[in-house]
């Protein structure tokens, strides 16, 4: 296969003797060798009397009582600009009194309890009490509209959903009676809901809850308009409890800020699950992306570690430097981002500005949390995802020109063993957040796996120095003269350009090269579109790439269609440039 372009001209940046020394992990080889998923577990308490792991346990019950239990665990921030905040005493007794409501309702373990809510208490409150009472939380997007909640309760066989007035009545009402299988909708904005509540008693007792018992569903996008529905179990708390201690470097004081909405697998796992395993703050901002308003969120609220999605820093680089310098970001010591790969130019630009250089990861929905990472006391390299966490096995797949995994004589998998050869990143199955399941779909989900390999669908490079670098999805990668060309690449390259906030790449057909590389390209803020400047990208693209994988057309593009979780749909820039079928667009992020 030909080698992917590497556009990146950036230089690694090195860590600070500071950052080494507070560090969770310091010594990235030593701490793998060590690892094991066993001694993992042992970090947690488990419910008493070896009753087996429950997520709810390990966030919230077992931090509150002892000095850790008025210690705030949630703050939030409000539309109307107030601040709330619930200890780890205060999220116990919640939690238990909305266990206690399910079970008078006859609820049963492993039913599944649909949440379409905005970032307020109620959601969390309603997440956890559903995990304390074992059934099956899933979350929805609270800007979906009527079919896509008709269409993931339908195929997750709601039995509650928890809501409010306002959301019901403009987005289930209408479609309540296509989904059968529901018997209650909790309306936690109403009086009688708030008052049954309030008079539950606070005392509950989680029942015995195997590792394997489904805790989640989550409903991830595809590209044929029926949405998958992974399952996690309850193991997978072990995994976001590590993975928020290494890849994220959480301690005991920390402010932690994970801008997702929880609609999003990265809202669930870190937004609720992960900080709160660890018995530290969460600040829950209720508002949509505002630069100056988020600034003013990390400064105010002194956060420490922020984990937020590459479109929103790249919107903050796009509003000039020196807007983040009217802040205090003091504060602030560790940046991670996550949903799409983070541009180079991104990471030094929070090196400079924010002064922190931005930690780039990558996971799925799938994989349940943070499987490649960039870590605090490791160099990072602008434009790598990162290298394996402790307990994860990675590799490159060898793919045939058809997109199937190329094996053997003997019918196994083939490696790519070529520095800088790329292939389909797979990880060795049987990581406690992996996914058991696609819902109703054991068929679809065996394909996800070859020899004991989990293959992602994201093409992928390995360094000699063993850091991954992110190629495209593996639907993405466009062909052309002979070439194969991930999207990222060409977008990263174009985002040098000081014109340029942000560039979606595709590839469409051409009668000679089969493909040809067609970017559209969002402007930075004051700049004028034209034919000079698009002949200037032109040929910036050429100088940076070659001749052979630089676009060949450029479009001015007013805004790039995005998932709710950031990424840049090109499936659907592709879609809309052949006049295909779009697929899912429930996730899309305001239109086109």
């Amino acid at each position: 296969m030909t080698a992917p372009v590497t556009s990146s001209s950036y230089a690694v940046l090195h860590k600070r003797l500071e950052d080494i020394r507070g560090a969770n992990l310091q010594d990235y080889d030593a701490t793998r060798a060590a690892f094991s998923w066993d001694r993992a577990r042992r970090l947690l308490d488990g419910l008493p009397g070896g009753r087996g792991v429950n997520i709810a346990h390990e966030a919230v019950d077992r931090h509150a009582t002892g000095a850790r239990a008025s210690h705030v665990a949630l703050r939030f921030l409000r539309r109307d600009g107030t601040v709330s905040e619930r200890t780890y005493a205060d999220l116990r007794d919640d939690t238990n009194r909305f266990a206690n409501c399910l079970e008078h309702l006859g609820v049963q373990p492993g039913d599944r309890v649909f949440g379409l809510l905005n970032r307020t208490p109620d959601l969390y409150v309603a997440a956890l009490g559903t995990l304390k009472h074992r059934a099956v939380f899933c979350p929805l997007f609270s800007a979906f509209g009527p079919e896509p909640i008709r269409q993931r309760m339908h195929l997750g066989e709601a039995t509650v959903l928890v809501t409010t007035t306002s959301l019901y009545r403009r987005k289930v009402a209408a479609i309540r009676d296509a989904v059968p299988t529901l018997r209650h909708v909790v309306l936690v904005d109403d009086d009688e809901w708030r008052g049954r509540l309030a008079a539950t008693s606070a005392d509950y007792v989680i029942g015995d809850t195997a590792p394997e018992d489904p805790a989640l569903l989550h409903f991830t996008s595809g590209t044929t308009g029926t949405p998958k529905g992974a399952v996690h179990v309850h193991d997978a708390v072990v995994a976001h409890h590590v993975t928020g201690l290494y890849a994220l470097d959480l301690h005991p004081d920390d402010v932690f800020w994970c801008t997702a909405d929880p609609g999003w697998v990265t809202g669930t796992s870190y937004g609720i699950v992960a900080p709160l395993t660890h018995g530290i703050t969460t600040v829950v901002d209720e508002l949509d992306f505002d630069a100056r308003r988020w600034y003013q969120t990390l400064q105010d609220q002194r956060i420490t570690v922020w984990y937020t999605a590459p479109t929103a820093l790249r919107m903050l680089l796009r509003a000039g430097d020196d807007l983040a310098t009217e802040y205090d970001l003091s504060a602030l010591r560790f940046v991670a981002s996550v949903g799409e790969p983070l541009n180079p130019e991104a990471v030094v630009w929070g090196d400079r500005v924010l002064g922190h250089a931005i930690h780039d990861n990558w996971w799925q929905t799938e994989t349940g949390g943070i499987m490649v990472a960039n870590f605090a006391a490791c160099d990072v390299h602008p434009g790598s995802m990162g290298r394996p966490l402790p307990g994860i096995d990675a590799t490159i797949l060898a793919r045939d020109e058809d997109g199937n995994v190329v094996r053997d004589g003997d019918g196994h998998a083939v490696e790519v063993t070529d520095e800088g050869a790329h292939g389909e990143l797979a990880l060795r199955a049987g990581w406690p957040s992996m996914f058991r399941d696609y819902l109703h779909e054991p068929e679809r989900y065996a394909r996800c796996f070859v020899d004991g390999w989990y293959l992602t669908g994201d093409l992928a490079r390995r360094d000699d120095d063993g850091w991954f670098w992110f190629v495209g999805r593996g639907d993405d990668v466009i062909k052309t003269a002979g070439h194969l060309v991930g999207p990222f690449e060409v977008e990263s390259a174009l985002m040098e350009h000081p014109a340029v906030a942000e560039a979606g790449v595709i590839g469409v057909p051409d009668p000679v090269a089969g493909q040809r590389i067609k970017a559209f390209v969002l402007l930075a803020a004051g700049v004028e579109r034209n034919d000079d400047l698009r002949r200037e990208l032109l040929g910036f693209g050429r100088s940076r790439l070659g001749a052979a994988v630089a676009p060949k057309e450029i479009v001015f593009a007013d805004e790039l269609p995005h998932t709710k979780s950031g990424k840049i749909l090109r499936r659907l820039l592709r879609a809309r440039e052949l006049g295909l079928a779009e697929g899912d667009t429930s996730t899309l992020e305001g239109p086109l």
